[in-house]
This record gives structure tokens, C-alpha cells and sequence, in this order.
């Protein structure tokens, strides 16, 4: 089975959760973004890591706003159901932007990155990179593989919402859409490919908007049939 969760932030913790020894061998959990265990090179970085590949399923996660792309990026590119992948530990998988995976009969599009917020504060700090922005050629390939496909895909995982659920879900919320170019772009990809559920994690709730568009944070959810893992 596959299941979809929300930003970890480098929170080990998140990996206690009791629902997660539902899953079984073989099983994959996909991280909507800021996986945030690969930031500082640490020893306690590089424990948790060896304890996570001990897991009995596969972790995948696309990327965020809240990574170290100069370690990420550093990883060798290899071939993984389909798509191209930085593969860091034996079970634990960077899927890339732009890419198709076939796992389990499912076909499962990627397009982590975004804008960070707070990218002010970022910059002061000297966290921000803007290696979290898309590139022009990853939001091509992402196009021409989904082209491939006929345009037709079971899941979309992204960090990032499309611009019209962001607008839709900031207004809710009575804060301000900030929708940028990645917005527009995966509102372009909602509008040319089918899907069944599609999966996003930038805006830290739990939320259905729809059938189809899922926001995610802590729930836990089988991304085949949409439904919420309980304990």
C-alpha cells in the first residue's frame, strides 16, 4: 500500500506515530515536502537516518522549501520505478521533480519546490536557497513525461497546491494568497492532466478540499482511496 503525510521537518518523532506500524513490508510512505532530515550532516542527523532505513516500508518524499539542497543535490541520480530518484538510504527515497513512478500499479507524479514564505527571515539567516525554486527544465520535463503518459496519472504529490485551491484556501483561513509561479504552473498541469488524488503539504493542515485535492500534514492517509489511517 501507499501512504501520503505531511511535512516532517526533521521531526523523528513523527515516525513514532503509532499508525505507521500499520504498514508492512514492502509498504511506501510519501512525505509531501520539507523531509528536513538531510540539513546539517550531524551525528544525530546521521542516526536518525540509520533508524528510519531500518523501517520495514520505503520513505520517498519530494522536496520543499525547508531543505539542504547542496546536500541533496550532492546524492548520484539513479533510476527508480521509472523516475529518476536520490536514493540515501536502502528504503529512503528523494523522489525529483517532474518524474512518473509506477509503484504498485499506480502512476505517481512529482513536482516538489516551492517559495518559501518567510523567505526574508530565511535570507538573514543564511538558510534560504534558490535551489527550492523549480527550474525551467524541471517544469518542462515534468510536462513532457506527463505527455508520455497521455496525460493520465492516478496521483499527483506535490509540496505546492495549484494557484485556485492556495486562493481558495487562504481566503478560508482570512490570511493573504501569496500565489506564485509554481502555483500557476501545477494550476496549468490540474488543467491538462487526470488524476484521482492529489496530494500537497505546503500549508501545514489537514484538509479535503475536494475528492480529488487533499491537503496534508499529520493525517496519514492511503493514497489510493483517500482515506485517513486511524490508530
Amino acid at each position: 500500500m501507499i501512504y501520503v503525510t505531511g511535512d516532517t521537518h526533521g521531526i523523528a518523532s513523527r515516525f513514532n506515530d503509532p499508525r505507521l506500524k500499520k504498514l508492512k513490508q514492502g509498504d511506501t510512505l510519501i512525505v509531501c515536502g520539507d523531509f528536513g532530515f538531510l540539513w546539517d550532516g550531524s551525528k544525530d542527523e546521521i542516526n536518525v537516518l540509520k533508524k528510519l532505513s531500518k523501517k520495514k516500508y520505503n520513505i520517498c518524499f519530494v522536496d520543499g522549501t525547508h531543505e539542504n539542497f547542496d546536500m541533496l543535490n550532492a546524492i548520484k541520480i539513479k533510476r527508480w520505478n521509472g523516475g529518476k530518484v536520490h536514493h540515501i538510504a536502502s528504503n529512503i527515497f528523494h523522489l525529483m521533480r517532474g518524474q512518473i513512478y509506477e509503484i504498485e500499479d499506480m502512476k505517481i507524479f512529482t513536482m516538489g519546490g516551492g517559495e518559501s514564505p518567510d523567505i526574508d527571515i530565511r535570507f538573514e539567516m543564511d538558510t534560504w536557497s534558490d535551489m527550492e525554486i523549480p527550474t525551467r527544465q524541471e517544469l518542462v520535463e515534468g510536462v513532457e513525461n506527463l505527455q508520455k503518459y497521455g496525460g493520465k496519472v492516478d496521483i499527483v504529490i506535490t509540496h505546492e497546491p495549484p494557484a485556485k485551491i492556495k486562493d481558495f484556501l487562504m481566503l478560508q483561513t482570512g490570511n493573504d494568497a501569496s500565489i506564485t509561479a509554481i502555483n500557476t504552473y501545477l494550476e496549468d498541469v490540474s488543467r491538462i492532466c487526470q488524476f484521482k488524488h492529489w496530494y500537497f503539504g505546503s500549508l501545514h493542515m489537514d484538509k479535503f478540499i475536494s475528492t480529488s485535492h487533499i491537503c496534508v500534514f499529520n493525517n496519514i492517509i492511503n493514497a489510493k482511496t483517500g482515506e485517513i489511517l486511524t490508530r
